[in-house]
Protein backbone atom coordinates (compact mmCIF):
# COMPACT_ATOMS: atom_id res chain seq x y z
CA UNK A 1 0.00 0.00 0.00
CA UNK A 2 1.31 3.28 -1.01
CA UNK A 3 1.87 5.70 1.71
CA UNK A 4 -0.38 8.94 1.36
CA UNK A 5 3.24 11.22 1.89
CA UNK A 6 3.77 9.82 -2.26
CA UNK A 7 0.33 11.13 -3.73
CA UNK A 8 0.48 14.10 -1.37
CA UNK A 9 4.27 14.68 -3.02
CA UNK A 10 2.96 13.97 -6.88
CA UNK A 11 -0.08 17.05 -6.10
CA UNK A 12 2.23 19.67 -5.19
CA UNK A 13 1.29 19.21 -1.64
CA UNK A 14 4.32 17.68 0.03
CA UNK A 15 4.41 20.28 3.10
CA UNK A 16 1.89 18.83 4.71
CA UNK A 17 4.23 15.78 5.49
CA UNK A 18 7.28 18.50 6.11
CA UNK A 19 7.69 17.42 9.72
CA UNK A 20 6.55 13.82 9.36
CA UNK A 21 10.22 12.50 10.60
CA UNK A 22 9.92 14.81 13.52
CA UNK A 23 6.47 13.16 15.01
CA UNK A 24 6.63 10.12 17.06
CA UNK A 25 4.48 7.15 15.94
CA UNK A 26 1.01 8.50 17.33
CA UNK A 27 1.68 11.63 15.67
CA UNK A 28 2.18 10.07 12.36
CA UNK A 29 -0.39 7.75 12.68
CA UNK A 30 -3.18 10.32 13.28
CA UNK A 31 -1.65 12.50 10.41
CA UNK A 32 -1.62 9.79 8.05
CA UNK A 33 -4.99 9.08 9.16
CA UNK A 34 -6.35 13.09 8.58
CA UNK A 35 -4.33 13.08 4.75
CA UNK A 36 -5.69 10.02 3.96
CA UNK A 37 -9.21 11.72 4.31
CA UNK A 38 -8.63 14.69 2.89
CA UNK A 39 -9.60 14.16 -1.95
CA UNK A 40 -6.83 16.37 -3.31
CA UNK A 41 -8.41 16.38 -6.20
CA UNK A 42 -11.32 18.25 -4.95
CA UNK A 43 -9.15 20.29 -3.09
CA UNK A 44 -7.13 21.47 -6.53
CA UNK A 45 -10.45 21.72 -8.19
CA UNK A 46 -11.85 23.51 -6.24
CA UNK A 47 -8.87 26.73 -5.56
CA UNK A 48 -8.85 26.61 -9.36
CA UNK A 49 -12.39 27.23 -9.94
CA UNK A 50 -13.41 29.58 -6.71
CA UNK A 51 -9.96 31.16 -5.95
CA UNK A 52 -7.13 31.22 -8.98
CA UNK A 53 -10.76 31.45 -12.11
CA UNK A 54 -13.50 32.45 -10.42
CA UNK A 55 -16.40 32.64 -13.04
CA UNK A 56 -19.28 34.90 -13.60
CA UNK A 57 -20.04 37.84 -11.10
CA UNK A 58 -23.08 39.53 -9.39
CA UNK A 59 -24.36 41.62 -12.29
CA UNK A 60 -24.11 38.43 -14.20
CA UNK A 61 -27.16 36.75 -12.38
CA UNK A 62 -29.17 40.37 -12.34
CA UNK A 63 -31.41 39.57 -15.52
CA UNK A 64 -31.50 36.13 -14.49
CA UNK A 65 -33.51 36.42 -11.42
CA UNK A 66 -37.53 36.53 -10.64
CA UNK A 67 -38.54 36.87 -7.17
CA UNK A 68 -39.97 33.12 -6.04
CA UNK A 69 -43.02 32.44 -5.39
CA UNK A 70 -44.18 31.84 -2.01
CA UNK A 71 -47.19 30.45 -0.55
CA UNK A 72 -48.48 33.86 1.93
CA UNK A 73 -49.82 33.41 5.52
CA UNK A 74 -53.70 33.89 6.10
CA UNK A 75 -53.33 37.46 7.04
CA UNK A 76 -51.23 38.67 4.24
CA UNK A 77 -53.65 36.88 1.95
CA UNK A 78 -53.11 33.22 2.07
CA UNK A 79 -56.11 30.90 1.87
CA UNK A 80 -57.22 29.99 5.47
CA UNK A 81 -58.84 26.64 4.11
CA UNK A 82 -55.68 25.39 2.69
CA UNK A 83 -53.48 26.02 5.63
CA UNK A 84 -56.31 24.12 7.84
CA UNK A 85 -55.82 21.27 5.50
CA UNK A 86 -51.98 21.91 5.89
CA UNK A 87 -51.98 21.63 9.79
CA UNK A 88 -54.23 18.49 9.62
CA UNK A 89 -51.71 16.58 7.67
CA UNK A 90 -48.77 17.93 9.47
CA UNK A 91 -50.25 16.49 12.98
CA UNK A 92 -51.46 13.64 11.05
CA UNK A 93 -47.94 12.85 10.16
CA UNK A 94 -46.59 13.54 13.37
CA UNK A 95 -48.80 11.31 15.23
CA UNK A 96 -47.71 8.14 12.43
CA UNK A 97 -43.96 9.08 13.48
CA UNK A 98 -43.28 9.96 9.99
CA UNK A 99 -41.41 13.25 11.33
CA UNK A 100 -37.51 13.30 12.29
CA UNK A 101 -35.74 16.74 13.89
CA UNK A 102 -32.52 17.44 12.55
CA UNK A 103 -30.40 20.20 14.12
CA UNK A 104 -27.26 21.77 12.48
CA UNK A 105 -24.92 22.37 15.53
CA UNK A 106 -21.28 22.49 14.43
CA UNK A 107 -19.73 26.05 15.96
CA UNK A 108 -19.13 27.25 18.96
CA UNK A 109 -19.77 30.40 20.62
CA UNK A 110 -16.99 32.48 19.55
CA UNK A 111 -18.86 35.07 18.14
CA UNK A 112 -20.50 35.37 21.17
CA UNK A 113 -17.48 35.55 23.55
CA UNK A 114 -18.87 32.12 25.05
CA UNK A 115 -16.65 29.15 25.13
CA UNK A 116 -18.31 26.50 24.34
CA UNK A 117 -20.43 24.82 21.67
CA UNK A 118 -22.93 27.05 20.87
CA UNK A 119 -25.85 24.87 21.64
CA UNK A 120 -25.08 24.98 25.34
CA UNK A 121 -25.53 29.33 25.14
CA UNK A 122 -27.89 29.72 27.78
CA UNK A 123 -30.45 31.99 26.18
CA UNK A 124 -34.16 32.38 27.91
CA UNK A 125 -34.77 35.40 29.84
CA UNK A 126 -35.35 33.63 33.34
CA UNK A 127 -34.27 30.18 33.86
CA UNK A 128 -31.25 30.55 31.35
CA UNK A 129 -31.74 27.47 29.96
CA UNK A 130 -29.87 26.90 26.37
CA UNK A 131 -30.44 26.17 22.89
CA UNK A 132 -29.83 22.61 23.53
CA UNK A 133 -32.57 22.32 26.05
CA UNK A 134 -35.08 24.69 24.38
CA UNK A 135 -34.94 22.75 21.44
CA UNK A 136 -34.98 19.24 24.04
CA UNK A 137 -38.75 20.90 25.41
CA UNK A 138 -39.94 21.48 22.06
CA UNK A 139 -39.52 18.43 20.92
CA UNK A 140 -40.56 16.64 24.51
CA UNK A 141 -43.88 18.46 24.06
CA UNK A 142 -44.36 17.53 20.48
CA UNK A 143 -43.85 13.92 21.66
CA UNK A 144 -46.45 14.00 23.90
CA UNK A 145 -49.01 15.95 22.44
CA UNK A 146 -49.32 13.46 19.38
CA UNK A 147 -48.56 10.40 21.12
CA UNK A 148 -44.85 9.44 19.40
CA UNK A 149 -41.53 10.08 20.39
CA UNK A 150 -39.98 12.30 18.27
CA UNK A 151 -36.22 11.51 17.17
CA UNK A 152 -33.75 13.78 16.99
CA UNK A 153 -30.40 13.95 14.92
CA UNK A 154 -27.98 16.81 15.98
CA UNK A 155 -25.10 17.28 14.07
CA UNK A 156 -22.00 18.55 15.91
CA UNK A 157 -18.32 18.82 14.66
CA UNK A 158 -14.98 17.68 15.47
CA UNK A 159 -14.18 20.91 17.39
CA UNK A 160 -17.17 20.03 19.87
CA UNK A 161 -18.27 16.85 19.44
CA UNK A 162 -17.00 15.14 22.83
CA UNK A 163 -18.44 18.59 24.50
CA UNK A 164 -21.74 18.19 22.92
CA UNK A 165 -22.03 14.47 24.42
CA UNK A 166 -21.40 15.09 27.85
CA UNK A 167 -23.13 18.58 28.14
CA UNK A 168 -26.57 16.43 27.46
CA UNK A 169 -24.75 13.50 29.53
CA UNK A 170 -25.06 15.60 32.33
CA UNK A 171 -28.54 17.35 31.79
CA UNK A 172 -29.99 13.81 31.30
CA UNK A 173 -31.05 14.47 28.23
CA UNK A 174 -32.95 17.24 29.21
CA UNK A 175 -36.11 14.38 29.90
CA UNK A 176 -35.99 13.01 26.20
CA UNK A 177 -34.92 8.95 25.75
CA UNK A 178 -30.91 8.94 25.36
CA UNK A 179 -32.26 5.99 22.46
CA UNK A 180 -33.78 8.53 20.49
CA UNK A 181 -31.30 11.70 20.25
CA UNK A 182 -28.53 10.48 17.73
CA UNK A 183 -25.65 12.61 17.45
CA UNK A 184 -23.16 12.47 14.29
CA UNK A 185 -20.16 15.10 12.93
CA UNK A 186 -20.01 16.52 9.87
CA UNK A 187 -17.34 16.69 7.37
CA UNK A 188 -14.18 18.42 7.44
CA UNK A 189 -12.26 20.15 4.59
CA UNK A 190 -8.48 21.68 4.61
CA UNK A 191 -8.07 25.48 4.52
CA UNK A 192 -5.55 26.58 1.82
CA UNK A 193 -3.40 29.52 1.57
CA UNK A 194 -3.84 31.88 -1.27
CA UNK A 195 -1.47 29.91 -3.83
CA UNK A 196 -3.46 26.78 -2.69
CA UNK A 197 -1.06 24.75 -0.28
CA UNK A 198 -2.93 22.89 2.32
CA UNK A 199 -2.02 24.42 5.66
CA UNK A 200 -1.05 22.63 9.05
CA UNK A 201 -2.51 23.57 12.33
CA UNK A 202 0.45 22.10 13.42
CA UNK A 203 3.65 19.80 12.99
CA UNK A 204 1.16 17.18 12.94
CA UNK A 205 -1.94 17.95 12.07
CA UNK A 206 -3.99 19.59 9.39
CA UNK A 207 -5.72 22.83 9.54
CA UNK A 208 -9.38 21.35 9.03
CA UNK A 209 -12.78 23.25 9.25
CA UNK A 210 -15.81 21.70 9.05
CA UNK A 211 -17.45 21.77 5.14
CA UNK A 212 -20.56 23.94 6.16
CA UNK A 213 -24.17 23.30 6.94
CA UNK A 214 -24.65 21.50 3.25
CA UNK A 215 -22.19 18.90 4.39
CA UNK A 216 -25.03 17.78 6.74
CA UNK A 217 -26.93 16.09 3.91
CA UNK A 218 -23.53 14.28 2.65
CA UNK A 219 -22.88 13.58 6.77
CA UNK A 220 -26.82 12.12 7.31
CA UNK A 221 -25.93 9.58 5.14
CA UNK A 222 -22.53 8.65 5.74
CA UNK A 223 -23.32 8.49 9.52
CA UNK A 224 -26.18 6.38 9.07
CA UNK A 225 -28.27 8.47 10.00
CA UNK A 226 -30.70 8.03 6.98
CA UNK A 227 -30.44 4.37 7.47
CA UNK A 228 -31.67 4.89 11.08
CA UNK A 229 -34.48 6.98 9.15
CA UNK A 230 -35.78 4.12 7.20
CA UNK A 231 -35.60 1.84 10.13
CA UNK A 232 -37.78 3.65 12.21
CA UNK A 233 -40.25 5.28 9.01
CA UNK A 234 -39.73 8.43 9.30
CA UNK A 235 -39.77 10.32 5.85
CA UNK A 236 -39.69 13.94 6.13
CA UNK A 237 -36.94 15.37 8.41
CA UNK A 238 -37.11 19.10 9.86
CA UNK A 239 -34.14 21.09 9.68
CA UNK A 240 -33.15 23.48 11.88
CA UNK A 241 -29.99 25.46 12.85
CA UNK A 242 -28.74 25.82 16.56
CA UNK A 243 -29.04 29.56 17.02
CA UNK A 244 -32.42 30.38 16.87
CA UNK A 245 -34.55 29.83 19.73
CA UNK A 246 -37.60 31.08 18.91
CA UNK A 247 -37.90 28.17 15.68
CA UNK A 248 -41.03 25.91 15.38
CA UNK A 249 -38.84 22.93 15.13
CA UNK A 250 -41.82 20.48 14.34
CA UNK A 251 -44.41 22.91 12.46
CA UNK A 252 -47.72 21.43 11.04
CA UNK A 253 -48.74 23.36 8.70
CA UNK A 254 -45.09 23.82 7.21
CA UNK A 255 -44.74 19.70 7.29
CA UNK A 256 -48.44 19.48 6.06
CA UNK A 257 -47.32 21.82 2.93
CA UNK A 258 -44.65 19.98 2.01
CA UNK A 259 -46.53 16.35 2.25
CA UNK A 260 -48.98 17.61 0.08
CA UNK A 261 -47.35 18.60 -2.66
CA UNK A 262 -45.00 15.66 -2.21
CA UNK A 263 -42.12 18.10 -2.12
CA UNK A 264 -38.85 16.85 -1.89
CA UNK A 265 -37.53 19.79 -0.21
CA UNK A 266 -39.92 22.68 1.32
CA UNK A 267 -38.77 25.89 3.22
CA UNK A 268 -39.74 28.40 5.00
CA UNK A 269 -39.53 32.66 4.33
CA UNK A 270 -39.83 36.03 5.94
CA UNK A 271 -39.97 39.23 4.54
CA UNK A 272 -36.63 40.84 4.72
CA UNK A 273 -36.91 43.99 6.82
CA UNK A 274 -34.20 45.86 5.20
CA UNK A 275 -32.27 45.56 1.68
CA UNK A 276 -29.05 44.51 3.58
CA UNK A 277 -30.68 42.08 6.21
CA UNK A 278 -28.19 39.06 6.06
CA UNK A 279 -30.10 36.34 5.22
CA UNK A 280 -30.00 34.99 1.91
CA UNK A 281 -33.18 35.41 -0.71
CA UNK A 282 -35.84 32.98 -2.71
CA UNK A 283 -35.67 33.70 -6.21
CA UNK A 284 -36.38 31.77 -9.52
CA UNK A 285 -33.37 31.39 -11.98
CA UNK A 286 -33.25 31.52 -15.80
CA UNK A 287 -34.16 27.88 -15.80
CA UNK A 288 -37.81 28.40 -14.07
CA UNK A 289 -35.91 26.72 -10.64
CA UNK A 290 -36.40 28.05 -6.55
CA UNK A 291 -32.96 29.01 -5.66
CA UNK A 292 -31.59 31.08 -2.83
CA UNK A 293 -29.02 33.61 -3.52
CA UNK A 294 -26.80 34.57 -0.51
CA UNK A 295 -27.06 38.21 0.90
CA UNK A 296 -23.46 38.83 -0.23
CA UNK A 297 -24.18 37.61 -4.08
CA UNK A 298 -27.20 39.40 -4.54
CA UNK A 299 -26.96 42.68 -7.33
CA UNK A 300 -27.42 45.81 -5.08
CA UNK A 301 -29.84 47.05 -7.99
CA UNK A 302 -32.35 43.62 -7.31
CA UNK A 303 -31.67 43.80 -3.34
CA UNK A 304 -32.85 47.31 -3.45
CA UNK A 305 -35.49 47.14 -5.97
CA UNK A 306 -39.11 48.02 -5.06
CA UNK A 307 -42.51 47.19 -6.41
CA UNK A 308 -45.87 49.18 -6.46
CA UNK A 309 -46.80 48.63 -3.06
CA UNK A 310 -43.56 49.70 -1.86
CA UNK A 311 -41.99 46.51 -0.86
CA UNK A 312 -38.97 45.04 -1.52
CA UNK A 313 -39.51 42.91 -4.77
CA UNK A 314 -36.89 40.30 -3.68
CA UNK A 315 -38.28 40.04 -0.06
CA UNK A 316 -38.31 36.36 0.62
CA UNK A 317 -35.75 36.43 3.45
CA UNK A 318 -34.19 32.96 4.05
CA UNK A 319 -33.85 31.55 7.45
CA UNK A 320 -32.80 28.09 7.38
CA UNK A 321 -35.79 26.49 8.60
CA UNK A 322 -36.66 23.10 6.09
CA UNK A 323 -38.19 20.28 5.44
CA UNK A 324 -36.61 17.25 2.96
CA UNK A 325 -37.87 13.85 2.05
CA UNK A 326 -35.93 11.57 3.52
CA UNK A 327 -34.80 9.76 0.03
CA UNK A 328 -33.88 12.79 -1.40
CA UNK A 329 -31.17 13.45 1.25
CA UNK A 330 -30.20 9.87 0.32
CA UNK A 331 -29.44 10.50 -3.14
CA UNK A 332 -28.00 13.92 -2.94
CA UNK A 333 -25.78 13.20 -0.07
CA UNK A 334 -24.17 9.49 -1.68
CA UNK A 335 -24.03 11.28 -5.21
CA UNK A 336 -26.78 8.99 -6.45
CA UNK A 337 -28.53 11.60 -8.95
CA UNK A 338 -26.31 12.31 -12.25
CA UNK A 339 -25.54 16.37 -11.84
CA UNK A 340 -26.83 16.67 -8.80
CA UNK A 341 -24.19 18.16 -6.27
CA UNK A 342 -24.10 20.62 -4.15
CA UNK A 343 -21.71 23.18 -4.59
CA UNK A 344 -18.65 24.61 -2.64
CA UNK A 345 -18.12 28.31 -1.75
CA UNK A 346 -14.72 29.96 -0.44
CA UNK A 347 -14.24 32.06 2.16
CA UNK A 348 -11.50 33.86 2.83
CA UNK A 349 -10.58 33.82 6.81
CA UNK A 350 -7.86 34.27 8.85
CA UNK A 351 -6.46 30.52 9.86
CA UNK A 352 -3.46 30.06 12.08
CA UNK A 353 -0.83 27.34 10.59
CA UNK A 354 2.67 26.49 11.03
CA UNK A 355 5.33 28.11 8.87
CA UNK A 356 8.71 26.44 7.32
CA UNK A 357 10.80 26.94 10.67
CA UNK A 358 7.57 25.21 12.88
CA UNK A 359 6.25 28.02 14.31
CA UNK A 360 2.76 28.52 14.68
CA UNK A 361 1.71 31.83 13.22
CA UNK A 362 -1.79 33.80 13.72
CA UNK A 363 -2.28 36.12 11.02
CA UNK A 364 -3.63 39.55 11.43
CA UNK A 365 -5.61 39.35 8.03
CA UNK A 366 -7.06 36.93 6.03
CA UNK A 367 -4.60 34.30 4.69
CA UNK A 368 -6.03 31.41 3.84
CA UNK A 369 -9.36 29.98 1.74
CA UNK A 370 -11.87 27.64 3.56
CA UNK A 371 -14.77 25.41 1.30
CA UNK A 372 -18.09 25.14 2.59
CA UNK A 373 -21.83 23.92 1.05
CA UNK A 374 -24.78 25.54 1.91
CA UNK A 375 -27.68 23.30 2.64
CA UNK A 376 -30.13 26.04 0.59
CA UNK A 377 -28.40 24.81 -2.75
CA UNK A 378 -30.35 21.48 -2.77
CA UNK A 379 -33.25 23.38 -3.53
CA UNK A 380 -33.26 23.65 -7.31
CA UNK A 381 -32.30 19.70 -7.28
CA UNK A 382 -35.44 18.98 -5.55
CA UNK A 383 -38.79 17.76 -6.98
CA UNK A 384 -41.84 20.04 -6.10
CA UNK A 385 -40.42 22.70 -3.52
CA UNK A 386 -42.34 24.59 -1.57
CA UNK A 387 -41.75 27.72 -0.14
CA UNK A 388 -43.97 29.00 2.57
CA UNK A 389 -44.13 32.52 4.96
CA UNK A 390 -44.05 32.60 7.97
CA UNK A 391 -44.01 35.06 11.04
CA UNK A 392 -40.46 36.80 12.22
CA UNK A 393 -42.14 36.86 15.72
CA UNK A 394 -43.07 33.78 16.04
CA UNK A 395 -40.22 32.01 14.53
CA UNK A 396 -37.04 33.63 13.73
CA UNK A 397 -34.70 35.32 16.28
CA UNK A 398 -31.15 34.26 16.40
CA UNK A 399 -28.04 34.49 18.29
CA UNK A 400 -25.16 35.38 16.54
CA UNK A 401 -23.36 38.17 17.53
CA UNK A 402 -22.24 39.24 21.33
CA UNK A 403 -24.00 42.87 20.78
CA UNK A 404 -26.42 44.83 18.50
CA UNK A 405 -28.65 42.80 15.70
CA UNK A 406 -29.05 39.25 16.41
CA UNK A 407 -27.45 39.06 19.78
CA UNK A 408 -28.47 37.51 23.22
CA UNK A 409 -30.49 40.59 24.18
CA UNK A 410 -32.36 40.95 21.12
CA UNK A 411 -33.14 37.51 21.39
CA UNK A 412 -34.58 37.58 25.26
CA UNK A 413 -36.80 40.60 23.69
CA UNK A 414 -38.34 38.70 21.34
CA UNK A 415 -38.84 35.97 23.74
CA UNK A 416 -40.37 38.34 26.21
CA UNK A 417 -42.41 39.86 23.10
CA UNK A 418 -43.73 36.39 22.21
CA UNK A 419 -45.06 35.26 25.59
CA UNK A 420 -46.39 38.47 26.24
CA UNK A 421 -48.81 38.47 23.06
CA UNK A 422 -49.77 34.81 23.90
CA UNK A 423 -50.70 36.26 27.45
CA UNK A 424 -52.40 38.88 25.45
CA UNK A 425 -54.40 36.15 23.64
CA UNK A 426 -55.41 34.29 26.67
CA UNK A 427 -57.52 37.26 28.45
CA UNK A 428 -54.57 38.17 30.85
CA UNK A 429 -53.59 42.02 31.22
CA UNK A 430 -49.72 42.46 31.17
CA UNK A 431 -48.32 46.01 30.42
CA UNK A 432 -45.74 46.14 27.39
CA UNK A 433 -44.29 49.05 25.78
CA UNK A 434 -44.82 50.49 22.64
CA UNK A 435 -42.89 47.27 21.15
CA UNK A 436 -44.49 45.18 22.68
CA UNK A 437 -41.93 44.38 25.79
CA UNK A 438 -43.64 43.05 28.68
CA UNK A 439 -42.48 45.52 32.00
CA UNK A 440 -42.00 42.45 34.16
CA UNK A 441 -39.70 39.65 32.50
CA UNK A 442 -41.54 36.19 32.65
CA UNK A 443 -40.86 33.31 30.84
CA UNK A 444 -43.33 30.05 29.90
CA UNK A 445 -41.57 26.92 29.11
CA UNK A 446 -42.33 24.77 25.90
CA UNK A 447 -43.65 21.81 27.92
CA UNK A 448 -46.40 24.33 29.46
CA UNK A 449 -47.22 25.34 25.47
CA UNK A 450 -45.09 25.70 22.87
CA UNK A 451 -47.92 27.95 20.59
CA UNK A 452 -50.45 30.64 21.72
CA UNK A 453 -53.48 27.96 20.64
CA UNK A 454 -51.39 25.68 23.16
CA UNK A 455 -51.00 28.57 25.96
CA UNK A 456 -54.42 29.78 25.73
CA UNK A 457 -55.77 26.41 26.23
CA UNK A 458 -53.33 25.72 29.19
CA UNK A 459 -54.93 28.75 30.99
CA UNK A 460 -58.65 27.82 30.30
CA UNK A 461 -57.74 24.51 32.03
CA UNK A 462 -55.52 25.91 34.75
CA UNK A 463 -57.09 25.08 38.00
CA UNK A 464 -55.18 27.93 39.13
CA UNK A 465 -55.02 31.77 38.70
CA UNK A 466 -52.26 32.85 36.53
CA UNK A 467 -50.45 35.88 37.86
CA UNK A 468 -47.60 36.93 35.95
CA UNK A 469 -44.68 38.79 38.14
CA UNK A 470 -41.09 39.64 37.93
CA UNK A 471 -38.97 35.96 37.42
CA UNK A 472 -42.83 34.27 36.69
CA UNK A 473 -41.89 30.55 35.00
CA UNK A 474 -44.91 28.62 33.64
CA UNK A 475 -44.03 25.25 33.87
Amino acid sequence: MIHPRHDYEDHGQGQVFRFFDQLNSEQQDALTREASAIDLGEVARLFETLVRNPSGGNEALADQLEPADFIPLPRNGGDAAKWREAFETGEAALRSGRVAAFTVAGGQGTRLGFDGPKGTFPVTPIRRASLFQVFAEKIGAASVLYGKPIPWFIMTSVINHEETVAFFERHGFFGLNPERVHFFSQGLMPAVDEQGKILLADKGSVALSPDGHGGSLRALVRSGAIDRMEADGVDTISYFQVDNPLVRCLDPAFIGFHLLAESEMSSKALPKVAPEEKVGVFCRDGSGRDVVIEYSDMPERLATERDAAGELRFRAGSIAIHLFDRDFVRRLGSGGDAGAELPFHKAHKKVSFVDEAGVVIAPDEPNAYKFEMFVFDALPFAKNPVIIETAREDDFSPVKNAEGSDSPQTSRDDQLRQYARWVKAAGIELETDDTGLPTVAFEITPGFADTEAHFVESVKSSREPIVIEEETVLI
